[in-house]
């Protein structure tokens, strides 16, 4: 039985991949690529974006592979690319199942179905998809044979949505194989303009805060799943020595939730001599010890994201961050002490969401100036974005606040959702002030100079940026 894994075409012109500049792998498909691999099936994957694939290439590539299985991830502003391919694929290849996964099918599985898919795989996909395909290729997709298997939506004959038990998610994340790398071009994948060989590693799933925008909670669960520190150490040895990785991309929201876990982390890489560079995702309440810092950083890190998003603690309450505006002042004056007293520079960025329901125009400006007096390497401004899934898209479906059910705008850079005292329009015009005020001032520009990043790294951040700007 042959599976093909991808992201929908026609998608490397819509603003998410276009301004955002958007080039990471899809992980997601490459674990299900390799839980399938290990099965013993045929399996291709076709990122579509990265590739720069129309609609018709990528109906040449079905034809030739001939797939008995067709499974698309799927977010929220990819959603009517991927709705449109499925109704084409299905016109032309009426035998061949279509399945959608991710989050977007997850919290909008009706919607999905009414769209020419077959199936939707639900939550967490690895275990789900190999069960379909081995339940397919050995009983066929009837109703009855589909319902045994977890965590999958489907019609039945008369049209009626079966949403399935949920399966308990992956309990040891060192069972599952090494993604399917060798199913991407590797080499299409950059992080911030380097000429270097990039690999992006994933060590952890979950998530116990909640965020009400954020849906990564309610996809992963709220409890903290890590794999141990050796199996990530063996992973980097093995994209080091197969890819000739140098940069390393955590892509946990989090990299930092156990000091003995990263410690660990960090004394595997030490201990296997892996000459990398390495960025990361972090809670500014995780890095409030100056010393942890500088052992990332002594340990090659070179950057870490953080979400600041706001600089009001009764907004950062709401939004159920549970962090406070003084732990954030002070992650970042620690970033400068380490520049100071080492000399060690380290890339902090951070991200700013204006334009939650109940912020008002001040609290907006309150929130770029406080961007602007924190400094970091880099800054994310985006609008507050009700997607599917989350407490916020919950909240504005209650309130009738959404204006815009274009998916393909779910990009945080237009303005979905009415605000109870700022238009949308407003929202959008002030979020184009936020990135010139941050990033067109002499002092950014005069570090950014001093480092040597004007003509290498600079201009590939905000290039894009700006000509979104003066559209």
């Amino acid at each position: 039985m042959k599976v093909l894994l991808a992201i929908p075409p026609d998608t490397h012109n819509l603003e998410i991949y276009r301004i955002l500049g958007v080039n990471a792998p899809p992980l997601g498909l490459a674990y299900i690529a390799a839980v399938l691999e290990r099965a013993g099936y045929c399996v291709r994957i076709v990122d579509s974006p990265t590739l720069k694939l129309v609609q018709e290439r990528f109906i040449d590539i079905v034809r030739e592979f001939k797939p008995d299985i067709v499974g698309f991830s799927l977010i929220t502003p990819l959603a009517p690319k991927g709705y449109e391919i499925a109704r084409k694929l299905k016109e032309l290849f009426p035998e061949t199942i279509l399945v959608a996964g991710g989050q977007h099918p997850t919290f909008m599985y009706n919607e999905v179905l009414s769209h020419g898919f077959d199936v939707v795989v639900r939550f967490e996909g690895e275990y789900t998809t190999l069960e379909l395909v081995k339940t397919i290729e050995r009983y066929g997709h009837s109703v009855e044979v589909l319902k045994s298997v977890k965590s999958i939506a489907f019609k039945d004959r008369e049209g009626n949505i079966v949403v399935t038990d949920n399966r308990r998610p992956i309990q040891n994340l060192d069972e599952l194989p090494f993604p399917a790398r060798h199913l991407l071009p590797m080499d299409r994948y950059t992080v911030l303009g380097k000429n270097i060989p990039v690999a992006h590693i994933m060590a952890s799933r979950g998530c116990p805060y909640g965020c009400i925008f954020c849906s990564t909670s309610y996809f992963w669960g709220r409890r903290i799943r890590i794999r141990s520190a050796a199996n990530v150490a063996d992973e980097i040895e093995h994209v080091v020595n197969k890819y000739k990785a140098r940069y390393i991309v955590f892509t946990d929201d989090e990299l930092t939730w156990s000091k003995k876990w990263i410690s660990d982390l960090l004394s595997e890489l030490r201990k296997r001599g892996l000459d990398i560079q390495f960025t990361c995702g972090a809670r500014v309440d995780q890095l409030q010890d100056f010393d942890l810092l500088k052992k990332l950083v002594d340990s090659g890190c070179v950057g870490i994201f953080v979400g600041v998003e706001s600089a009001s603690q009764n907004t950062l309450n709401l939004i159920g961050k549970r962090i406070t505006v003084e732990q954030i002042v002070r992650f970042f004056e620690n970033v400068k002490r380490l520049e100071q007293q080492y000399k060690e520079s380290i890339d902090a960025a951070g991200s700013f969401i204006i334009g939650f329901p109940w912020e008002t125009l001040d609290d907006m400006r309150q929130t770029i100036d406080f961007a602007v007096k924190l400094d970091p390497a880099y800054a994310q401004f985006t609008i507050a974005t009700p997607y599917p899934g989350t407490p916020l898209y919950d909240y504005a479906v209650k309130h009738n606040l959404i204006i815009d059910w274009n998916w393909e705008h779910y990009t945080t850079l237009k303005a979905v959702m009415k605000g109870l005292h700022v238009d949308a329009k407003i929202m959008e015009k002030l979020l184009r002030e936020a990135y010139k005020k941050f990033y067109v001032r002499a002092k950014y520009l005069l570090r950014e100079a001093i480092k040597g990043r004007v003509f290498l790294v600079l201009p590939t951040i905000i290039r894009s940026i700006i000509s979104w700007l003066f559209e």
